[in-house]
């Protein structure tokens, strides 16, 4: 089977077709949360990715449009992003959300938003909270999001160190043999200094993970967030991918 994973697409429709379109053909998508916040259309990616076979975990910043955290927990700009995706969230669509789990194991491969030990909240982005999430929890290969970079831990046996892999956008990441945490990196909100929105794809017979990028039109989803009146760094920030 040939899978779509992608994470934090954060309301941005325009950036989650393009993603789409490129990918083609996959049997289903694999999302590991934060489908809303920040971006301007909560709405239109749920139903997007509804059309599609569907596995999909929580993000917290799908949480705080649930109202299940503090809103002050979020910087003032996210913030006021997700309280207005908070109004605008349909009832169908509310509903979805909060039947997400917080983390799921699907043909043994472990999906979670941030890490093993907190699935909502804790940044993977050095290789000590990379090896406590190893000890955490028996697994071969786990999926997450959260810090919109895309970045592979490995745990080398036996002395058990960890090291970090930077993506080869040319060649696919064997499985096989190997413990793993891939972070796919964001379709809706790139951080690494590269705008284009990224995805993975999971080649389960081959036992191959493979990271891609495609450019979008960011000036539409910039359009529609000066629209909804979103914060001005928020839309600023997508050009440059940080």
């Amino acid at each position: 089977m040939r899978y779509l994973v992608l994470t934090d697409i954060h309301g941005n429709l325009a950036a989650l077709q393009s993603v789409l379109a490129d990918a083609q053909p996959f049997e289903g998508i694999w999302c590991l949360g934060d489908l809303v916040g920040y971006g301007p259309d909560p709405n239109e990616v749920i139903e997007r990715l509804r059309e599609f076979p569907l596995v999909s975990v929580l993000g917290n910043h799908d949480w705080g449009v649930l109202g299940r955290v503090d809103p002050h927990i979020f910087n003032p700009d996210a913030r006021h992003a997700m309280l207005w995706a908070r109004g605008e969230l349909e009832t169908e669509n509310r509903r979805f959300l909060a039947g997400l789990p917080a983390g799921i194991e699907v043909e043994g491969y472990v999906l979670v938003h941030a890490s093993l030990r907190e699935p909502i909240w804790e940044y993977l982005l050095d290789t000590e909270s990379a090896r406590k999430n190893f000890a955490f929890h028996d697994f071969q290969t786990a999926f997450v999001g959260h810090t919109h970079i895309p970045l592979i831990f490995e745990l080398v046996e036996p002395a058990k160190d960890v090291r970090v892999l930077q993506p080869d956008w040319n060649e696919p990441l064997q499985l096989d043999g190997r413990r793993l945490i891939i972070n796919p990196g964001s379709v809706g909100q790139p951080r690494d200094g590269d705008p284009r929105a990224a995805y993975g794809i999971l080649d389960t017979e081959a036992r191959t993970f493979s990271f891609h990028r495609v450019a979008y039109a960011i000036e539409i989803t910039q359009e529609r967030m000066r629209a909804r009146g979103l914060p001005q760094r928020l839309i600023d920030r997508l050009e440059i991918g940080r």
